[in-house]
């Protein structure tokens, strides 16, 4: 399965804007459960995009929709950005990423990068290890595509990874709300609806 496949994973991991408002459109229950968020050491990709060292927060989390986890997300930021532009960042909870970062004309993001997982690697092991930490058993193997963008706010870098499940091949990425499914209230609150 690969990303250029028709009724492959290409619409999912080319669309731009909010993940979390897509995945929430598909109208079967869309929930984040937060596996890690904490200090942590950057992968060289993380480094490479912040450009910079230090103490960093690292979040993970699962993105679910009908109770199947289909995004497997790390978000990595310096933790110096969390006393300034990304503070919010720390009381996220539950509720997506997107949250903060949609709807703010201050943060800009750069342009996507599609990037077939390696093998092995710092980020294979990051998805096996929360994979099973969810209680998912191990990862599928078509656990294969990832994309990632970098938000600026402030002068400071926040980078977002997130990796796609098969299951998401065939739904085209919702980018609306479904005809008699109401929102979540996440996205009735940020969005206005």
């Amino acid at each position: 399965m690969g990303l250029a496949t028709r009724g492959g994973l290409r619409p999912w991991v080319m669309a731009p804007g909010s993940l979390s408002r897509r995945l929430a459109a598909l109208g079967q229950g869309f929930e984040v459960q937060v596996l890690r968020q904490g200090l942590a050491r950057l992968q060289a990709a993380e480094r490479a995009a912040l450009g910079a060292r230090g103490p960093s927060l690292v979040r993970e989390v699962l993105l679910h929709v009908g109770g199947e986890p289909v995004v497997w997300a790390r978000s990595a930021v310096l933790l110096r950005a969390t006393r300034g532009p990304w503070k919010a960042l720390k009381g996220l909870g539950s509720r997506p990423l997107a949250h903060l970062l949609y709807g703010d004309p201050r943060i800009q993001r750069s342009a996507l990068c599609p990037l077939r997982l390696p093998r092995v690697g710092a980020t294979r092991r990051g998805l096996a290890r929360s994979w099973q930490q969810a209680g998912q058993g191990l990862p599928s193997a078509g656990l294969q595509w990832s994309r990632s963008s970098v938000f600026t706010r402030g002068g400071a870098a926040l980078r977002v990874m997130e990796v796609f499940a098969p299951a998401l091949v065939g739904q085209p990425p919702g980018a609306h709300r479904i005809p008699g499914k109401p929102l979540p209230s996440f996205w009735v609150q940020t969005l206005g609806a």
